[in-house]
């Protein structure tokens, strides 16, 4: 992202997002965990736009779709995004699964206390958009 960033203040993201077409699929992992600057948004929000229907892109977050205005701020931008994102998607909720990370630790410490044992959830999406041809 700070790449596309630079590239904007230098006025050449379309040149750089062009470099990233030669990649089939790009992962995001973690939107949403950063507050983002307006400068940001706009920049994810024409990565986005640029891979829509053209190349995919998986995304990983904590942040259910109706909290994703906390990541464009701006609630047509957030719709639009939005959009794109969920068009051609298969949208994994892991909100459910137990999270080994958690789990691991829980072991470790349970072998300390066996009362800390217990399910721990993951807390996060998994959304793979692209062109399917």
């Amino acid at each position: 992202m700070q790449r596309l960033l630079a590239a904007k203040r230098d006025l050449r993201l379309p040149q750089e997002l062009t470099k990233l077409d030669k990649f089939t699929c790009v992962i995001l992992d973690d939107i949403g965990y950063v507050q983002h600057d307006r400068d940001e948004m706009e920049v994810l929000f024409t990565f986005l736009a640029e891979r829509y229907e053209h190349k995919s892109v998986m995304i990983t977050t904590n942040l259910v779709f109706s909290a994703w205005n906390r990541i464009f701020k701006d609630p047509m931008t957030t719709l639009a995004a939005i959009d794109r994102v969920v068009h051609h998607s298969v949208i994994l909720d892991m909100m459910s699964v137990q999270s080994y990370r958690a789990k691991e630790a829980s072991q470790q410490h349970s072998l300390v206390d066996p009362s800390a044992a217990g399910p721990h959830k993951a807390e996060e999406m998994v959304i793979a958009t692209g062109n399917s041809n």
